[in-house]
């Protein structure tokens, strides 16, 4: 037969092996830190409302509601407030949900009563108008 060389691999050297084992090194970025990762102090979340409550909420609902009744527009109203429109509408629905005092039941007879009132006053001025469209259709048509 013919020889045959008999090829052993090459002797790695310790040094050799330990560089293909290894992966590669990443990348540095700013935020890396040799040694064990940093833990940040739990922080208390800080809530949206710059910390007000819901008094305070109310008192700047309520003094936009007085400016927007003195004839200014509730943009401006609220700009001047300094909370945003969005924020007022969620401010106002969530102080509309909230359970208040009850109020007396002088108040609330005496509210009843006013809006009985109103209500018959808008139901004559209804009927008034509705009348004299009425009339007018009516001479229009030769009708009457």
């Amino acid at each position: 037969m013919v020889e045959e060389e008999i090829q052993t691999p090459p002797v790695e050297t310790a040094k050799a092996v330990a560089e293909r084992a290894s992966p590669k090194p990443r990348p540095k970025t700013k935020n890396a830190t040799p040694g064990p990762a940093r833990v940040d102090p739990v922080k208390p979340a800080k809530s949206k409302s710059r910390g007000l409550n819901d008094q305070e909420k109310a008192e700047r609902i309520s003094r936009i509601d007085a400016l927007v009744g003195g004839g200014k527009t509730l943009k401006d109203a609220v700009k001047e407030a300094g909370i945003s429109d969005q924020t007022y509408y969620l401010w106002k629905k969530a102080l509309a949900a909230l359970p208040e005092a009850a109020a007396p039941v002088d108040d609330e007879f005496a509210e009843f009563i006013q809006l009985e009132e109103e209500n018959r006053r808008l139901r004559k001025l209804l009927a008034e108008k509705l009348r004299a469209e009425n009339a007018d259709l009516r001479r229009r048509l030769g009708m009457k």
